[in-house]
């Protein structure tokens, strides 16, 4: 089958025949339909995590927002069928400790990432293998369509864990995102359709328009000057939950900073090579205002259900933020657009 193979950090994906990949007895073989192309797949491209023991392989394949059809199903998988159309998160649970039954498989400490994990080749390739398939895979409710799913992979489902789960956020509330890539706009999406005020932070023009498109109902130019300040006096005293979507240093402090007394910081986005995992925060001023610092990644696979209902009752359209449909040939480009911020919403390569 054809792949983007991850050859050398940092130069274009080789696209090119790789081994069709078999189900191991619990897992299963999806015809890819559709995948997102994410800025985790650039993070992983330019070769970045090793400081948290996190950095993918070479000789591999990317690509972690999978949607497709079951064409081949291990042995001992007793949920799922061929000619099935399903969804794949990208942190693969193992099932059967006490944070998978408990709900929380999105941090199983035994758990694979799919395009990231040495095991577990990613999908931008023509067909992807998920192991522990009963546990992992999503089937796909009628009317949502194989791009939607790639939509919702890992920036929708993590903003709305984000939101939903990890921040208290109520109808009403001040939600400032910083950052309005893929997994930005999705908050902006996702806090409007469950009653918040969204608040788009960014420096680019085409960003800030399609966050307004989305629900934002203020836009900031994060080029203009004192961010924080800026967002206290749009909200009034400051946002109650903050989201930094991109993950520099800049927008993580800007997103402790523009929060209002009691409010909650959410770090959504994964740092750079300049950052290392490491960003110096106000803690006087966390302690001072009770400010909440939380993490968020990905969502537990038995959430998606929220999710398909908030689009089958017309509340969400995730399909909304696809600007692009690319093929697979042009995954090395449009991963290289990410180095300069040169994307716009959510890009997604059909098959």
């Amino acid at each position: 089958m054809r792949a983007a193979v991850l050859e050398a950090y940092g130069e274009p994906l080789a696209v090119r025949s790789v081994p069709d990949p078999e189900p191991s007895p619990d897992g299963v073989v999806i015809e890819t339909a559709a995948c997102g192309i994410c800025r985790s797949d650039w993070h992983a491209w330019q070769g970045h995590g090793e400081w948290v023991d996190d950095r993918v392989p070479t000789d591999f394949v990317l690509g972690h927002e999978p949607a497709g059809e079951v064409v081949a199903v291990g042995e001992d998988v007793v949920s799922l069928r061929e000619g099935d159309l399903v969804a794949v998160p990208f942190h693969l649970g193992c099932g059967t400790c006490s944070y998978c039954k408990g709900g929380h498989a999105n941090v199983c400490p035994d758990g694979l990432a799919l395009g990231f994990s040495a095991a577990t080749p990613g999908a931008f390739a023509e067909a992807v293998h998920v192991p522990r398939a009963d546990h992992n895979v999503v089937r796909l409710p009628d009317g949502v369509s194989p791009v939607d799913a790639a939509a919702l992979g890992c920036r929708y489902m993590t903003a709305y864990h984000a939101l939903a789960h990890r921040a208290d956020l109520l109808p009403g509330d001040w939600v400032a995102v910083h950052g309005c890539g893929g997994v930005g706009l999705s908050a902006i999406q996702l806090a409007a359709a469950l009653g918040a005020r969204p608040v788009a932070v960014d420096v680019d023009d085409a960003a800030l328009a399609k966050a307004a498109e989305l629900g934002a109902e203020v836009t900031v130019d994060a080029g203009g000057g004192d961010v924080p300040g800026t967002v206290a006096a749009v909200t009034d005293g400051g946002a109650d939950v903050s989201l930094d979507a991109l993950g520099i240093a800049e927008t993580c402090r800007n997103s402790v900073a523009c929060l209002d007394r009691l409010g909650q910081h959410v770090q959504v986005g994964l740092t750079t090579d300049e950052e290392r995992g490491e960003v110096s925060l106000p803690t006087d001023h966390v302690t001072q205002h009770e400010l909440d610092i939380l993490g968020s990644r990905g969502m537990p696979p038995a959430r998606y259900g929220e999710l398909f209902g908030m689009i089958e009752g017309g509340r969400i359209d995730p399909g909304a933020l696809v600007t692009n449909r690319v093929d697979l040939a042009a995954v090395p480009d449009r991963l290289a657009a990410m180095t300069d911020y040169g994307t716009v919403g959510v890009e997604v390569v059909t098959f």
